[in-house]
């Protein structure tokens, strides 16, 4: 057999709390499309940045044309032929096309820039992505797809014979996107090797000659040309053991607390999005990453105005125009970013506590230190947040304890709907179990939770219902009975949609 050109040989990696790969192995050969699938934490990115210089393994090898090859950096990378283009591209808008190509390798004569050679040396790479636009342009006047073309000819111009790419048409319309798969299918006839990272089945299935799977940072199975279905992907990406450690019991739902029609987000205007959370009730918000799960609930909160639709809180129509509105109408959200969003970490955890409530609490527009010290002591207390006392800084607590803080200063004010966004993200075992009690114990107070996980477990093991997500649409709605790994990847893989 042909040797292959690169080959990645029990690849291991770990951060801090985190082991992302445990011995991942992958194998691309010449002229081939290989797709790298896989749920949301798999482990996709961290190989493919390994691959392309931008992090080292902890162990393992990695061979191009058979020898084994150290690649330290992202220059290495691209010395090899490695380029790797990321769903956020990486291009500067105030210059033109051809000196993004050719950006920190610039063509020089005489000391200075020689732009009439770069550009004139950009239009056949421009050609060979099929972009018919002049090299002189500003990149900020491109689309997002132009912008896409210009970043494979930057590659290319580097003599590029390994291309990944991920996640890249997150962005594009179905017209860009079509463009895009004839690019790679010419850049395939010619020799150039590609490995395509995508959420996106249905494109893996039109593209791919074979798929590499992974799961939970290891190797789920690999698939050849003939036996990449959708539904044999899904099952390889899915296929563990919900786990059991989640508390959940099913309460009776109370009547509909958060109530809505027609909503249009900014940044998925297009669609109208309805859906009802009742008091007492825990529903998942699923999706892969893009689906719009996070602008969903930043609407709701006020963080950004909603292109139209009505809410209603408990009866009352709302249109929360900003966060206090959101607060005022009985709303409280609880960010994926904990450290930005979440908390104030140069703050004391008593401070932090009070913080949502500031407003309510004053005393002739004063802080009302009394009562910010008995609202810290209650939450320190009922949500058994570690810390030596309530002037510890916030900086200084553990994830699970933070993330416990950013929960305190909202259930302070005894929201009627409380949004979570990824609330176990980097928190251990233990704390996260405290999160899903917390959770039960919420929704048995009568409090309506919507929550966005990425942890299909944490989706399945804590919801009455989930709504699943796709391209900013919801695509279906799914009864605890209806719970599966399966039909929740169907849903959010744009397959199998329903009339939600």
């Amino acid at each position: 057999m042909d040797c292959p050109l690169l080959e990645a040989r029990e690849l291991t990696k770990s951060f801090p709390g985190v082991r992302a790969l445990k011995g991942v192995s992958l194998t691309l050969r010449r002229g081939e499309v290989l797709a790298v699938i896989g749920e949301n934490g798999a482990g996709k990115s961290t190989l493919m940045k390994i691959l392309a210089g931008v992090q080292r393994p902890d162990a393992g090898e990695i061979l191009i044309e058979g020898q084994t090859t150290r690649i330290g950096s992202v220059h290495e990378a691209l010395s090899l032929g490695i380029a790797l283009i990321h769903q956020e591209l990486n291009l500067a808008d105030n210059l033109d096309v051809a000196a993004n190509i050719f950006l920190g390798r610039e063509k020089r004569r005489f000391g200075l820039i020689d732009k009439a050679r770069q550009r004139e040396d950009a239009r056949p790479l421009l050609e060979a992505v099929g972009l018919k636009i002049d090299p002189t342009v500003l990149v900020s006047t491109l689309s997002i797809g132009q912008q896409q073309l210009v970043e494979i000819a930057k590659a290319l111009s580097v003599d590029a014979r390994i291309l990944i790419m991920d996640e890249p048409t997150s962005s594009l319309s179905s017209h860009e996107s079509e463009n895009l798969f004839k690019v790679i299918g010419d850049l395939r006839s010619r020799g150039v090797s590609i490995v395509y990272i995508s959420h996106r089945l249905g494109e893996v299935c039109a593209l791919a000659d074979r798929v590499t799977v992974l799961r939970d940072g290891a190797n789920a199975g690999h698939l050849v040309r003939e036996e990449i279905t959708h539904d044999a992907m899904v099952k390889l990406m899915v296929g563990r053991e919900l786990s059991q450690f989640y508390p959940h019991e099913c309460h009776a739902p109370g009547a509909a607390v958060l109530e809505v029609q027609e909503l249009r987000t900014q940044a998925h205007p297009a669609h109208r999005l309805s859906f009802t959370v009742h008091g007492g009730e825990i529903v998942g918000l699923a999706g892969l990453i893009g689906a719009g799960r996070t602008e969903l609930l930043e609407t709701l909160f006020g963080v950004s105005p909603a292109r139209g639709g009505t809410l209603r809180i408990a009866g009352q129509t709302v249109v929360p125009r900003s966060p206090l509105e959101a607060i005022a109408a009985g709303l409280a959200l609880v960010p994926e970013d904990r450290k930005a969003q979440g908390v104030i970490l140069e703050m004391a955890v008593r401070d932090n506590l009070s913080l949502a409530s500031l407003r309510r609490d004053q005393r002739h527009g004063l802080i009302d230190r009394r009562r910010a010290g008995e609202i810290a002591r209650e939450m320190i207390a009922s949500l058994r947040i570690k810390t030596p006392d309530s002037r510890q800084l916030v900086l200084f607590l553990s994830g699970g304890n933070q993330q416990k803080v950013a929960l305190g200063k909202w259930l302070a004010l005894r929201p009627r709907v409380l949004l979570l966004d990824e609330p176990t993200r980097g928190i251990d075992i233990g704390a996260k179990q405290e999160i899903y009690r917390l959770m039960e114990t919420l929704a048995g107070q009568g409090v309506a939770i919507l929550f966005v996980s990425s942890e299909m477990e944490e989706i399945l093991g804590m919801s009455d219902r989930v709504l699943v997500m796709h391209e900013g649409c919801i695509t279906g709605e799914l009864a605890r009975s209806e719970l599966s790994e399966e039909s929740v990847m169907h849903l959010a893989t744009g397959s199998g949609r329903s009339a939600a």
